[in-house]
C-alpha cells in the first residue's frame, strides 16, 4: 500500500514538473502539453522500475557495462568517419546508426553474461589454482585414524580444511562421560595434531558455520559447496547425501577397499578360523586387512589353522568378502573314483 502512495506521488509530482516547465517555456509548449509530458515521463520510469524489479541485479549490471562497452565501441569506429568528406546530416546518421546497433548489442551480450555470472569464479581468478584442490574432513574419517597414514604417503594433496563446528564436535565428544567417547575423542583431536605437524599438507580453520542448519553432516555439505571443495569421509549416509548435492567425496573406505589384494578364484591360501558363519557349518576368518573369508565346512576348524581355496570374491557395500573351501575337500573331490 506504501509503495502505491509514492508512485502516485510522484505521478502527480511529474505532472506538477511538467506543468512549471510549461510556464518557463512560454508559448513554446501549452501547459496542457507540459502537464501531459510530466505525466507520461513519470508512469515510464515506474514502469520501468516495475520491470526492473523482476530482473536480477547482476543482469541489470551486466546489461549497463554492456551498453557502455558498445557505445565506446561504436564511437572509436566512427571517429574516422569524421574525416570523410561527407555531408555533416549523413556522417551523425550514419554516426547514430552506428551508437544504435552496437549500444543494442552491448546490451544484449551484457545481459546474457550477466545471467551466467558466477561470483565464485571471479573468486577463483583472485585465489589461484591452489585454493581448487581443497578438501574438507568430517567428523567419522578423522576418528578413524587412517587419514594420517594416508597422508604421511603424501598420496594426499593440497589444503584440508578442518571446520569450527567439526572441532566443536570433536571436542564434545573428547568431553564425554562414556570412557569410550572419550578416547575416541581424544583419538580424533590427536589424529588433527599429527596431520598438522606433517610439513608437506596444508591445514586451515575455517569460521564458516551455517547457523540455519542444525546437522553437522548437513552444515559439512553446505560448506562444501560454498568452498567448491571434496569432503573425506567414511560414512556411508554422508557419502549418499553429498553426492546427491553434487559434492564431489573421497571415501576412505572405498580406497582402503582398491588397495586390497586381489584374490582369484582358485588360489589357495593360510587362514585362521576365528568364529561359525551364518550357515550351518560355515567357518569365519579374516584378512590382516579385515577382509572377512567364509569357508565351506570350516565350523569344525575354529580356533586352527588351514589351507582354503578360493571359489568367488563378493563385493559389497561394507567391503569384500572372500568364499573358500577347505583345500583338502577340493584335493578329494579331484581324485579318481575309486581311490
Amino acid at each position: 500500500m506504501g509503495l502505491v502512495i509514492i508512485r502516485l506521488l510522484f505521478v502527480f509530482l511529474g505532472t506538477l514538473t511538467g506543468y512549471y516547465v510549461s510556464t518557463v517555456a512560454g508559448d513554446q509548449i501549452s501547459k496542457l502539453e507540459g502537464m501531459s509530458i510530466g505525466f507520461g515521463v513519470a508512469i515510464l520510469i515506474i514502469l520501468t522500475e516495475l520491470i526492473f524489479r523482476r530482473v536480477s541485479l547482476k543482469v541489470i549490471a551486466g546489461g549497463i557495462l554492456g551498453f557502455i562497452a558498445g557505445l565506446l565501441a561504436a564511437n572509436i569506429i566512427a571517429s574516422p568517419l569524421k574525416l570523410v568528406p561527407l555531408e555533416k546530416q549523413i556522417v551523425n546518421f550514419i554516426i547514430l546508426l552506428l551508437n544504435a546497433f552496437f549500444g543494442y548489442l552491448g546490451i544484449t551480450v551484457g545481459v546474457r553474461e550477466g545471467e551466467r555470472f558466477n561470483p565464485t569464479n571471479l573468486k577463483k581468478l583472485f585465489k589461484g589454482p591452489a585454493e581448487e584442490n581443497v578438501k574438507i574432513m568430517d567428523t567419522s574419517v578423522i576418528i578413524d585414524g587412517r587419514i594420517a597414514d594416508v597422508c604421511e604417503t603424501e598420496f594426499l594433496d593440497g589444503t584440508i580444511i578442518i571446520p569450527q563446528f567439526i572441532l566443536q564436535e570433536l571436542q564434545h565428544i573428547a568431553d564425554s562421560s562414556d570412557s569410550l567417547k572419550r578416547a575416541r575423542g581424544r583419538r580424533g583431536l590427536d589424529i588433527l595434531h599429527r596431520i598438522q605437524k606433517m610439513s608437506h599438507m596444508e591445514v586451515r580453520i575455517t569460521e564458516d558455520d551455517f547457523p540455519r542448519i542444525r546437522e553437522v553432516d548437513s552444515k559439512l555439505v553446505a560448506l562444501a559447496k560454498k568452498l567448491g571443495a571434496k569432503v573425506i569421509t567414511n560414512d556411508f549416509n554422508l557419502n549418499k547425501v553429498a553426492e546427491l548435492q553434487g559434492v564431489k567425496v573421497l571415501n576412505i573406505n572405498d580406497l582402503s577397499n582398491a588397495v586390497k589384494p586381489v584374490a582369484l578364484p582358485g588360489e589357495g591360501m593360510r587362514v585362521f578360523v576365528l568364529k561359525e558363519g551364518k550357515e550351518a557349518g560355515q567357518g569365519v576368518a579374516y584378512l590382516d586387512d579385515g577382509t572377512m573369508i567364509v569357508v565351506e565346512n570350516g565350523r569344525r576348524h575354529i580356533n586352527r589353522n588351514i589351507e582354503v581355496v578360493v571359489t568367488s570374491v563378493l563385493q559389497t557395500a561394507a567391503g569384500r568378502m572372500i568364499f573358500t573351501r577347505l583345500k583338502e575337500d577340493m584335493e578329494h573331490e579331484l581324485l579318481p573314483a575309486g581311490k
